[in-house]
């Protein structure tokens, strides 16, 4: 390429920057990337314990939910709903429970619980009632935590989530709920969940 040439093709780059430039200073910039930001961002779940929270007594603070919704069913020709809560399997080890995980210090409790439960569930929704405190002992590390509970009525339901590959999700009914989740303060979670939706249902039918 000649000089001249080089000296044209520099020119009309920069009047072609010039006409652009008061078109991009238009474009609202928190709306060019952030959309393609937060897709990635939903499917990644946090890790590392370095925004942990503790407590005074260095108990581990633990946050979750019992995520639940509403089925239809026909019962000799009478239309019933019958709640339904979703459990996760354990990442490591055998059986089912509710997703739960650590309460960080960036975040509310109500913020943790929502992102815990899109991470390992993959379910999102209205975040209810907080259903008790419980203390528990870690198998792994020997800790103790503090495990905070709440009810979440179900809206959204991914196709793909963070946890996807190491977690199986599953709507049960109660009963079976009771069966088969593993940690025995996340079935005192269900039952004070039980009494909280079921007592209430029972009171707005008029029974």
């Amino acid at each position: 390429m000649t000089g001249f040439s080089v000296s044209l093709f520099v020119s009309n780059l920069s009047n072609v920057a010039s006409y652009l430039s008061p078109i991009f200073e238009n474009i609202p910039s928190t709306k060019v990337v952030p959309a393609q930001i937060e897709k990635v961002v939903s499917l990644v779940s946090r890790t590392g314990r370095d925004l942990q929270r503790y407590d005074n007594a260095g108990y581990r603070q633990v946050v979750g939910c019992v995520p639940y919704r509403y089925k239809k069913q026909e019962v000799n020709g009478i239309e019933t709903q019958e709640i339904q809560v979703l459990l996760v399997s354990a990442q490591k080890g055998k059986g089912m429970l509710f997703p739960k995980g650590g309460w960080e210090t960036d975040e509310s409790m109500e913020e943790a619980a929502l992102r815990e439960t899109i991470e390992e569930a993959g379910v999102t929704g209205e975040l209810e009632e907080k259903l008790g405190k419980w203390q528990y002992k870690s198998k792994r590390h020997s800790i103790i935590h503090d495990g905070y509970m709440f009810a979440l009525l179900v809206s959204q339901e991914f196709e793909r989530w963070p946890e996807a590959e190491i977690r199986q999700r599953r709507w049960v009914s109660l009963d079976e709920a009771r069966e088969v989740c593993q940690n025995w303060w996340m079935r005192e979670a269900l039952e004070a969940f039980i009494n909280l939706k079921c007592v209430a249902d029972d009171d707005e039918s008029g029974n």
